[in-house]
């Protein structure tokens, strides 16, 4: 197996749940904003790009830092995005954090605005068009905890694992 999985999403969706939960069954890394600003703190990369193709080098799972369009020409990518409805994104992020719902609902739009808009910045296009995908998990009809074995089930009927 050599998968690569690009996750997009919508601050507040659980997909970090979901990429941990995939992460432990396909024993892939995950790698995030940290890790990769760690990698280029550490000046092992001149940039993100470079970077997260080093690391799509071998099977792995990858949030945001639009790696979904860095690696977009590579056969064994598959790229997630993840959604839901912005009143379940607002709670999760309340119990989350401990915030209010106006807090919490300021952090949800404010995040997505950030991610919108470095995504167009670094792409030119818009976060989140659906033809930028192969797959897209709406979290408040699928629920968190399902969407793991969706893209299991599914990883397996295309044998990519």
């Amino acid at each position: 197996m050599n998968l690569v999985i690009t996750m997009s999403r919508r601050f507040g969706t659980g997909a970090s749940i979901i990429a941990k939960e995939l992460s432990e069954r396909l024993d892939i890394p995950v790698y995030d904003k940290a890790y990769i600003e760690e990698q280029l703190s550490g000046h092992k990369y001149e940039s993100e790009a470079e970077a997260i193709r080093k690391l799509a080098e071998k099977p792995c799972i990858i949030l945001g830092r639009c790696a979904s369009d860095i690696l977009k020409d590579q056969s064994n990518v598959i790229n997630i995005f993840v959604r839901a409805d912005k009143p379940d994104r607002v709670r999760r992020i309340m119990q989350k954090e401990g915030l209010s719902y106006e807090e919490a609902r300021e952090k949800v739009e404010k995040t997505d605005e950030r991610r919108s808009a470095y995504y167009h910045e670094h792409t030119g296009r818009t976060w989140g068009d659906v033809n930028d995908y192969h797959i897209i998990l709406d979290t408040s009809e699928l629920g968190v905890e399902n969407c793991a074995d969706i893209l299991m089930r599914y990883f397996r009927k295309l044998d990519y694992i």
